[in-house]
């Protein structure tokens, strides 16, 4: 097994637990927020494919699907197109609204789609690169892709607990 295998591995796996948070689920349910302060299903899954996005547009120095596939527009939040979520105000996970479970997977498909493009083509060698010096240690490419694939499967695991939640009160 090389390093490209256990990449796409694990982010086979991040898509199977976002499409179990978000399939069947009603544009209500997706937009529910335990409390006025919490994230919604659809805010978390909506960020943590923004994260992956940006990240591996970043490393791979390709255009965001975000911007190049037209999600943006087709998502219609009033952010700029660089905006991922991060550090979002309760009213801003508000403005995501009741996005539904098509366009979630959706944009989550399509990027991992790239990821997974990406991804394949990498050989052990190429882990070592620094791919941000504004850290300390500075970040190499394999610490940076196993901190999106840590961000995405602990935001994908918050999205099935709120669904639990929702489903134990239908």
């Amino acid at each position: 097994m090389t390093s490209a295998d256990l990449l796409i591995d694990a982010f086979g796996r991040v898509q199977e637990h976002v499409h179990a948070a978000v399939s069947g689920l009603t544009r209500d349910e997706l937009a529910a927020r335990l409390d006025p302060g919490a994230n919604s299903i659809a805010w978390l899954i909506w960020h943590l494919t923004r994260v992956q996005d940006d990240h591996i547009a970043d490393v791979a120095d390709i255009e965001q699907v975000w911007t190049a596939a037209g999600w943006a527009e087709r998502f219609g939040l009033p952010f700029d197109d660089t905006a991922t979520g991060y550090g979002d105000s309760p009213d801003e996970v508000a403005q995501l609204g009741a996005a539904s479970a098509d366009l979630l997977l959706g944009y989550y498909d399509a990027v991992h789609a790239q990821t997974i493009e990406y991804v394949s083509g990498l050989t052990d060698a190429d882990l070592p690169r620094v791919v941000d010096t504004q850290w300390d240690p500075p970040v190499t490419l394999g610490v940076r892709l196993i901190s999106v694939v840590d961000d995405d499967i602990q935001h994908a695991g918050q999205a099935a607990f709120i669904r639990g939640v929702l489903l134990r009160r239908r």
